[in-house]
């Protein structure tokens, strides 16, 4: 079993910047996909960004220009950095992996507990 520990989060004022992390700790295991999303109270979660194992990156339209995903090998470790906070930022957001263990061809995909993110003056 994985298990994803999501850190950063809080309260910032509009404007602001934050810094979300990810890390996946254990062995026997290769990540091929790291991505956010995010949840807002009463809609549907939704795609933020992602990163694959080579490097790619994914952004959704909503944070293009704000946000810059990154994904530390050695540390197994993902970062969304998050600049000029809006209020509709304000969300869940939650940290997924598309993991293969060794030894087994299928993709498992892990979620984060989530973190909550609140945009406000």
């Amino acid at each position: 079993q994985v298990q994803l520990v999501e850190s950063g989060g809080g309260l910032v004022q509009p404007g602001g910047s934050l810094r979300l992390s990810c890390e996946v700790p254990g062995a026997g295991f290769k990540i091929n996909v790291m991505g956010w999303y995010r949840q807002a109270p009463g809609k549907q979660r939704e795609f933020v960004a992602s990163i694959t194992s080579g490097g790619s990156t994914k952004y959704a339209d909503f944070v293009k220009g704000r946000i810059t995903i990154s994904f530390d090998n050695a540390k197994d470790t993902m970062a969304l950095q998050i600049d000029r906070l809006k209020p509709e930022d304000t969300a869940v957001y939650y940290c997924n992996a598309d993991i293969t263990h060794w030894g087994d061809s299928r993709t498992h995909a892990y979620w984060g507990q989530g973190t909550q993110v609140t945009v406000s003056s």
